[in-house]
């Protein structure tokens, strides 16, 4: 399953693809969603850091944390990333 997140900025979306998923490992590095405040999310990492993300708008902000539940739920897990323009191209398959 593919979805494709729009994030405020290129910068925003290349945090956003670096952030949840390392290619060279296969590893997720996202491991929860502490605070949603309208188009801004707030994430935790593996390593227990936290970290802001700017999305275009809080459909989108939507769209990711429905998303990527069923990848912090360990249900499935993400294949790829892939960032276009301000854009961020994220696959998943189940485990």
């Amino acid at each position: 399953m593919k979805i494709r997140i729009k994030c405020d900025d290129k910068y925003e979306a290349q945090k956003l693809a670096s952030l949840i998923f390392i290619k060279e490992g296969k590893e997720t590095f996202i491991t929860s969603i502490l605070n949603v405040i309208q188009n801004e999310m707030v994430i935790s990492l593996k390593d227990k850091s936290a970290h802001s993300i700017l999305l275009s708008d809080e459909q989108n902000v939507e769209n990711f944390a429905d998303f990527i539940q069923s990848v912090i739920d360990k249900e499935d897990k993400l294949v790829s990333t892939k960032v276009i323009e301000e854009s961020v191209e994220i696959e998943k398959e189940k485990i």
